[in-house]
């Protein structure tokens, strides 16, 4: 039975947030409204019924109504999570993407569960790997219908929930009862790569390219800078400079995550049609009108950018394959142009339909992490990651998303995402190098993305 109760619509999505983020564990899913084109959902969580952790080798959990250790799977234990919490009556239609399950996030390194990689980069953020709670409720804003809702699942009862809409409604914001330091920085951000370094790598890149190793790599740069104050105030900086339709948030043991993702992983719906939608291919807007629409039809246009993309597109449909009907696996369209404040992308799409016996969770396994984000093949591609790039990718490269009891499910790839921890701030950029990659401007693009960023931050 799905309970609802209406909430009063709100453009702003922050209001809401700042209502329920004293409730714990609470995680924003941002459409990016009302500055962002593209999406619809805002959805916004807190206080799970359990949670489940995987860190640096460990499993564990809170309140898990299923049995673990240590050593189990992860992506295992979260299979189990959801079967067990899933009602016993299929869900009822909704146009609602989410009415109650498993929402969280899933570090790049957890890869290493699913494929034995080198330990040669340094480990030095706290994130957990895999860090998954199961929800019984949600915020749901609707930007497109122009309404807001409570949304309940079979996890709570109905005056339980209307009992929760209540103390929402007369919940002032934390702002306002419990103020809390502006963000700011205290340092400059630098670089873990000075330029020669960044250089050096991409020519052993190369290297390996003509060697027969790879055909294309992610390679990536991680920007750092101290900081203190609530990122939470960064954060709504950042959404208004860098609007964007995957964007999330949410507060972590020692700081938070703040995602500005404009890319779609996977996403399933109730009949298991399965989406995913790689970006490859990136230049910077114009200075005038004139100048960005030529910028747009070269990216369109560029061989050394399609070629690249298809790779990814290959190597996506491979994954999709192994857990994806025979035949099913479709790419209903290249190289589409999508544009941003500070950059214009190419993405391409790629569907299918998953087997019978497959579910939303074995696909993210399957798939994990995303292609546009290592290179190919995968596998050789992310041993050399870890070999050129000084430290490990953290959320970076990873995803953030949700899995609903009804089946439905959505997950971001987590580039454009920071996270800050113990008064330091980490942002991360990259691209695909390829054999026909010119260094000087692979090096440039890497700031073209994340410049936004970085300077809205060095200017609060």
């Amino acid at each position: 039975m799905l309970n609802r109760v209406t909430l009063s619509y709100q453009v702003s999505t922050t209001c809401y947030f700042e209502r329920i983020r004293p409730l714990g564990n609470a995680i924003l899913l941002d459409s990016g409204k009302p500055d962002s084109e593209r999406g619809r959902f805002d959805i916004l969580v807190a206080a799970p019924v359990c949670q489940l952790t995987y860190h640096r080798g460990a499993l564990s959990g809170i309140n898990l109504p299923i049995s673990v250790s240590a050593n189990t799977d992860p992506f295992v234990a979260l299979q189990d999570l959801y079967s067990h919490s899933c009602p016993t009556s299929p869900c009822p239609p909704s146009e609602l993407p989410f009415c109650g399950g498993l929402v969280g996030h899933f570090g790049y390194d957890l890869g290493r569960v699913i494929e034995k990689i080198p330990t040669q980069a340094l480990d030095d953020t706290l994130l957990p790997e895999m860090q998954v709670g199961l929800y019984s409720w949600a915020i749901i804003i609707d930007h497109t219908a122009q309404t807001a809702c409570l949304v309940g699942s079979h996890l709570i009862n109905n005056t339980a929930l209307n009992a929760l809409a209540e103390q929402i409604a007369d919940m002032p914001p934390a702002a306002t009862t419990s103020p809390t330091k502006q963000f700011c920085l205290t340092s400059e951000f630098s670089s873990n790569l000075t330029e020669p370094q960044y250089h050096s790598a991409l020519s052993r890149i190369d290297d390996y390219i003509h060697a027969g190793d790879c055909y294309q790599v992610n390679l990536a740069q991680r920007f750092s800078a101290h900081c203190q104050g609530d990122p939470w105030h960064a954060y709504k900086q950042l959404r208004s400079a860098a609007s964007t339709h995957y964007a999330a948030y949410f507060d972590t043991e020692h700081g938070a995550v703040l995602s500005l993702s404009p890319e779609r992983f996977l996403a399933t719906d109730r009949q298991g049609h399965v989406i995913t939608q790689p970006i490859k291919g990136t230049r910077p807007r114009g200075a005038d009108d004139a100048s960005d629409q030529k910028l747009a039809e070269e990216l369109k246009h560029s061989e050394k950018d399609r070629s690249e993309n298809v790779m990814i597109v290959d190597l996506m449909r491979n994954d999709l394959s192994k857990v994806c009907q025979h035949h099913s696996v479709k790419t209903p369209s290249l190289f589409t142009i999508e544009s941003y404040k500070n950059v214009h992308h190419l993405v391409s799409t790629v569907t299918g339909t998953l087997n019978i016996d497959q579910s939303p969770i074995s696909l993210l396994r399957h798939c994990f992490p995303g292609g546009s984000i290592t290179g190919a093949p995968k596998i050789r591609a992310m041993e050399i990651i870890d070999e050129l790039e000084p430290h490990r990718r953290s959320i970076y490269c990873g995803s953030i998303g949700y899995l609903c009891l009804s089946g439905q499910m959505d997950t971001s790839i987590t580039i454009r995402t920071l996270l800050v921890e113990n008064n330091e701030i980490h942002c991360w950029a990259g691209g695909g190098i390829v054999a026909d990659s010119i260094s000087e401007m692979e090096y440039q693009e890497t700031y073209d993305k994340v410049n936004n960023l970085l300077s809205t931050l060095e200017s609060m």
